[in-house]
């Protein structure tokens, strides 16, 4: 572990007591997530459970033509395995990540023995279900009624909030599936929000020029959202 980046950069994981914390540490794994790594997939057993250090982990629904809507996504606030936690053993849903990063990984077997109700990272566990739900709706509210630069930019906010630095790389068909339109229409609002001077995108790789900028262009969801972890996160009713 001595080798690894700190696994309190997880915000669950930086919340817990010392004894608790002390006491998960050895049944934590430090793993590399590229691009595009699976996690977990369509109806298989949930093998692991992962509290993300850096990087987007995207949840995935897969239609019966094998399109793909993302309806959530998670980085380093939380924690990819809500369907463990819940008592299930599989969802019809994957998840893998769209910006590469890092994770600390537990088995979920040794999850299901170890994480007690009487243990604060169960109480956090529930309070971040409570806040993945709160985004999931925003998210399908959003989706209807703003308009694609409005989401566009909110995604973006995001994503840099997950992985601390003003460049990562997004693919244009990640973004068609984040935003619900074809790729050409990602171009279309890249390049429009790119000669405002807010970004810069070449070939997949994303830079933030000017973020007070997206801030401002994006619809409200951005700040309701973050604002809804912050406070069930940090214990607040």
């Amino acid at each position: 572990m001595s080798s690894s980046p700190d696994p309190r950069q997880n915000r669950l994981l930086a919340s817990l007591p010392d004894e608790e914390y002390n006491r998960l540490l050895p049944l934590l794994k430090y793993v590399p997530l590229e691009l595009k790594k699976i996690l977990y997939e369509v109806n298989e057993p949930i093998q692991h459970v992962y509290f993300p250090l850096h990087g987007v982990i995207s949840l995935l629904t897969i239609m019966e033509d094998e399109s793909i809507a993302e309806v959530g996504t998670i980085g380093n606030e939380g924690f990819v395995g809500l369907p463990v936690f819940l008592g299930a053993e599989q969802v019809p849903g994957r998840a893998l990540a769209q910006v590469s990063g890092d994770a600390m990984r537990m088995d979920t077997q040794a999850f299901k023995r170890e994480v007690k109700p009487e243990m604060v990272l169960f109480n956090l566990l529930q309070r971040y279900t409570q806040a993945m739900f709160n985004q999931i709706a925003q998210t399908a509210a959003c989706n209807r009624l703003h308009n694609i630069e409005e989401r566009f930019c909110r995604w973006i906010l995001m994503s840099q909030d997950r992985v601390h630095t003003d460049q990562f790389f997004l693919t244009q068909e990640f973004l068609s599936q984040m935003l619900g339109v074809r790729r050409a229409a990602v171009n279309k609002v890249a390049t429009t929000i790119q000669k405002a001077g807010l970004i810069q995108y070449i070939r997949g790789k994303m830079t933030i020029l000017d973020r007070e900028g997206l801030e401002s262009s994006s619809c409200e969801c951005y700040a309701i959202i973050k604002a809804e972890y912050d406070r069930l996160l940090d214990g607040k009713n």
